[in-house]
């Protein structure tokens, strides 16, 4: 694994080359209305810049044109948001992310790794719930990404007050259908995720899938050891997500229109995850 800065250097701005290499062929373009100012480029890395500096869309800093207005309205960046989210531009600009890694060889899935992060929703809304582990009410969602550091497979979210331990029966399926759109082999793949995934359920859904889980026990507070065989468990693949998982959630929260969840509507802030994500895959193409 590289660890050099370039290598690490998230990409908050396309270029019109890498736009139209990796995000336009999965864009949609309004059916209706005048044509838009500026072009579908400009108009996505408006977007991005929103999600890096994490302001309201009327504070977005907008450039000025040659008589001293804006080149175009909030809104307007705004409405083809909306659009795009709608019609699940961003899923399929980041599943072609999987697919490129993939077909580069930049993917390293012996081991995959999984965790759940939650964020406090400060205007409340759909999908949150008050987690008095953490204190707060927000949402939570589940990713998993390979030993490099690169998300594949798309999230799975549920309300604040939810345990992360049920949400790995749906984010299996998930990781199965990206593997197969990527043609990647998970047969005999090991999946490492903490103690609070550990039961009897995930372990099965694991095996089912012809994966191996490395999920470190939980005693639950048992005052005596639990009978029967020892489940595998490897402590060195479990050490690896301090630089994987957990570097892969830290690279999120450089984008500080995550740190904090302020869209009453969860799938619009799904959808710049989902953005941050894809600048996470995109790095190795996007970073210098």
């Amino acid at each position: 694994m590289a660890h050099s800065q370039q290598w690490q250097r998230i990409p908050t701005e396309l270029s019109r080359g890498q736009f139209e290499q990796f995000v336009l062929p999965h864009l949609t373009a309004g059916s209706r209305g005048p044509a838009s100012k500026l072009t579908a480029h400009a108009i996505f890395n408006y977007i991005l810049k929103l999600l890096y500096l994490g302001c309201q869309w009327k504070a977005l800093p907008i450039a000025m044109d040659r008589h001293g207005r804006p080149e175009i309205h909030y809104t307007s960046i705004y409405r083809a948001f909306r659009r795009w989210q709608a019609c699940e531009c961003f899923d399929a600009v980041f599943l072609a992310s999987v697919v490129r890694l993939s077909h580069d060889q930049l993917l390293d899935t012996s081991v995959i790794h999984g965790d759940g992060t939650t964020t406090a929703a400060k205007k409340g809304g759909d999908n949150i719930g008050f987690s008095g582990h953490k204190n707060m009410k927000g949402d939570k969602v589940a990713a998993f990404c390979d030993r490099n550091c690169n998300v594949i497979a798309p999230f799975v979210s549920a309300p604040g007050n939810r345990n992360e331990s049920p949400l790995l029966r749906d984010a299996l399926p998930q990781v199965i259908r990206i593997a197969g759109e990527a043609r990647l082999d998970l047969r005999d793949t090991v999946v490492s995720l903490d103690g609070v995934y550990d039961c009897r359920s995930n372990r099965k859904a694991i095996f089912n899938r012809g994966m191996v889980p490395n999920i470190n026990p939980n005693p639950r507070g048992r005052k005596r050891t639990k009978r029967g065989r020892k489940a595998l468990f490897d402590l060195a693949i479990f050490k690896e997500r301090f630089r994987t998982i957990e570097r892969v959630f830290a690279w999120e929260d450089k984008f500080r229109r995550l740190l904090l969840r302020f869209d009453r509507i969860s799938q619009l802030h799904y959808a710049f995850k989902t953005m941050a994500y894809t600048m996470i895959n995109l790095r190795h193409y996007c970073g210098s």
